[in-house]
């Protein structure tokens, strides 16, 4: 059970559709357990390792290393360890701060998310080091979920660590899309958009993936082909008026830089030697909600598993979809279950705390004041929504009311980007604490 507050969030409004949403989310966090499918997908025979559709012959290899990071690499990094046991030579992986656990093998260092620290800094450095070693028979599992960028803050050398956090404090306020994000992050980083690979060749990389990025590439961090250029980075902060508040010595590094710094855009004799693998994705959380919500009565549709946009205008149409559904029946007759997923992004304006997640519950509440029979979800499914303690949120048709004789004016906090404060007063939160996976997100719309 992921819900650790189950019995407050449906203890007022539409209680039964209350219940049945978290249900389905449950299920869906479920779905995308990374230690289960990593557990399915890797196999050990004798001396033959299957990893999907790759099969390695280990009486040929030497060495086997496990590096990566993110919100959702301790499980992965678990299940290696059962799998491969002493077969593995060394490990090291960076969680987030409260993601914690015991391996044998695999040394863990906990850092901050989504603000970089000293710690993963210096953890950074360490994975370096250690890919470093790797020789030509040597396998190195590198397993990459959300969270790594501000996990394994390695900057180039021009730019400092105060700078760098003072970078993705910027991006991530600013609406630009994680695509975006990441093509700024990339040319600033030391070991991201490839450049680790550079490192841990001429030895097998073999990368499982915990995708957290819309349409699910392979070729993401640190050992993944980064296509994106300078002059598109450079492009992106302009695009987002961020260019004049960015450090000078990043203006100054994406500015000058020289083509040998590029990140690169093929391996070239070493692109057979890189096998990269999705373990879990945003689909299959929204397959197991459509799956619990067919268990449980509803006719389903699952509308997209990368949905992108402002939050708030991503909940407007979602609102809409509910209320063409008690209108007219379509898309879908009711009893409904609509499912989405995918990331959505909140351009900061206020000084209150909220995430996409929270945001768009909000501006889905306003939309649907006064409608009876409709219950509208959403959360990350690592189970935090931007930096509070709340994976999300749930509202429905007598959200609003309840908020008005609390006093709360739900414009004025959507106004602030105060969204976690709101449905805090509300006990609305939906708190589920780290779920050790992480697939972006996932919203439900219920109608009865």
């Amino acid at each position: 059970m992921y819900i650790k507050n189950r019995k407050e969030l449906i203890s007022h409004g539409y209680k039964e559709l209350r219940e049945a949403g978290l249900s389905i989310i449950n299920n869906a966090i479920h779905a995308v357990d990374p230690y289960l499918t990593t557990k399915n997908f890797i196999k050990l025979n004798g001396e033959i390792l299957t990893v999907g559709s790759l099969h390695v012959d280990l009486s040929k290899k030497n060495n086997i290393y496990i590096l990566g990071g993110g919100k959702a690499v301790f499980p992965v990094a678990k299940a290696l360890e059962e799998i491969l046991g002493e077969r593995i030579k060394e490990g090291f992986i960076i969680v987030k701060k409260g993601h914690h656990g015991n391996l044998k093998k695999v040394k863990i260092r906990e850092a901050a998310h989504p603000i970089p620290d000293k710690a993963g800094f210096y953890a950074a450095k360490e994975i370096k080091k250690i890919a470093e070693k790797a020789q030509e028979k040597d396998i190195v599992f590198w397993i990459n979920t959300g969270g790594i960028s501000a996990l394994a803050p390695l900057p180039v050398s021009d730019i400092n660590l105060e700078e760098k956090s003072l970078i993705h404090e910027l991006l991530l306020s600013s609406g630009a899309s994680i695509k975006e994000i990441n093509t700024v992050r990339s040319h600033l980083s030391d070991i991201k958009g490839g450049k680790l690979a550079l490192s841990i060749f001429p030895a097998e990389i073999i990368n499982l993936i915990v995708s957290d990025n819309p349409g699910d590439p392979l070729n993401v961090g640190p050992t993944g082909l980064d296509y994106t250029t300078f002059s598109e980075a450079i492009s992106v902060l302009k695009r987002y008026d961020l260019w004049d508040k960015f450090p000078e010595s990043a203006k100054e590094y994406l500015q000058n830089a020289t083509p040998e710094l590029e990140t690169p855009k093929d391996f070239e004799e070493f692109k057979s030697r890189v096998h990269s693998f999705i373990l879990v994705k945003n689909s299959m959380a929204c397959l197991g909600a459509v799956d619990k919500a067919k268990e449980l009565g509803f006719n389903t549709l699952f509308l997209s598993s990368s949905v992108e946009g402002e939050s708030r205008e991503v909940a407007k149409v979602h609102a809409a979809i509910g209320k063409e559904i008690i209108s007219t029946g379509n898309p879908i007759t009711r009893p409904a279950c609509v499912v989405s997923g995918g990331e959505t992004v909140v351009t900061v304006k206020g000084n209150g705390l909220g995430g996409s997640n929270l945001e768009f519950v909000l501006a889905a509440a306003i939309e649907i004041d006064g409608m009876d029979n409709l219950v509208i979800l959403s959360l990350g499914t690592d189970g935090t929504d931007g930096p509070s303690d709340a994976a999300g949120a749930i509202v429905d048709g007598s959200t609003i009311n309840r908020a008005r004789k609390l006093g709360l004016n739900p414009l004025e906090y959507l106004k602030q980007n105060d969204s976690y404060h709101f449905f805090k007063k509300l006990n609305d939160l939906i708190i589920t604490g780290h779920t050790n996976t992480n697939v972006m997100d996932i919203r439900l719309l219920l109608v009865k």
